[in-house]
């Protein structure tokens, strides 16, 4: 039987204009589809016209200028529903969906739908769960003790997978999904037995203590930023703090 590491998966990343997942928009959005190692994957881009300026700090990570997006770019609403319907189309495949920091990219994209189809992420996946396998998270729970940072960059440099194009959204999907990929082998006896609902779910435990160990350091180092230990997304805002 062919471990799930080796098996169909797709992957799921975001370009910005920011890191606040309440107010910041998605300019651009990829989804990647492999049905097995090696094979040429299927993807499909969205380009975005925020409808907001565009700081030039996020420029300078993706790219994208206020002026391409607002020439090129598609309006918010009909996009994220694309978007939505793509990755429920993943969960009725039961294919896992990498994405690297998942509460990142899929609150953002909740929060979208929320702005722009007045509804949410959770909707388009009431037919079938999605299965979320996130490689930081892995990354951090089965070698725990290794020193240094673990963003998409280092992950890639430390697993042998190549990042051509970084903050690209097809070309950081891609490379999530192959450190994914690279993450299941190196760690084969501990997580081929594992289903991607049970690795699902695990991750859920593991980012929330790898979030208690870290809001900790922030504390010892008299750093008072929460750290949100909800994964793979985040809870909605009280009405009053929205």
């Amino acid at each position: 039987m062919t471990c799930w590491f080796e098996g169909p998966l797709a992957a799921f990343d975001t370009e910005t204009t920011g890191v606040d997942v309440e107010t910041d928009r998605i300019v651009s959005a990829a989804l990647v589809v492999q049905d097995a190692p090696g094979l040429r994957p299927r993807i499909s881009r969205w380009l975005v016209n925020p409808g907001v300026p565009v700081p030039e700090a996020a420029t300078a990570v993706h790219g994208l200028t206020e002026e391409h997006l607002q020439r090129n770019g598609r309006w918010p609403a009909p996009v994220m529903y694309e978007i939505a319907e793509a990755l429920a189309e993943q969960a009725v495949a039961g294919r896992p969906l990498v994405v690297m920091n998942a509460p990142f990219d899929l609150t953002l994209l909740d929060r979208e739908l929320r702005r722009h189809r007045a509804s949410s992420l959770g909707r388009w996946l009431e037919r079938r769960s999605l299965h979320v396998l996130d490689p930081r998270v892995l990354d951090k729970h089965l070698d725990r003790y290794r020193k240094g940072r673990r963003t998409l960059t280092d992950l890639c440099a430390h697993y042998g997978v190549a990042l051509e194009g970084a903050h690209d959204a097809a070309a950081d999907a891609q490379a999530a999904l192959e450190v994914v990929r690279a993450v299941g082998r190196r760690f084969a006896g501990r997580l081929e037995r594992l289903s991607p609902a049970e690795l699902h779910t695990l991750q859920a435990v593991w980012h929330a203590g790898q979030a208690r160990g870290l809001q900790a350091w922030f504390a010892l180092n008299g750093n008072e930023e929460a750290v949100d230990p909800a994964w793979p997304l985040r809870p909605d805002l009280p009405a009053a703090a929205a």
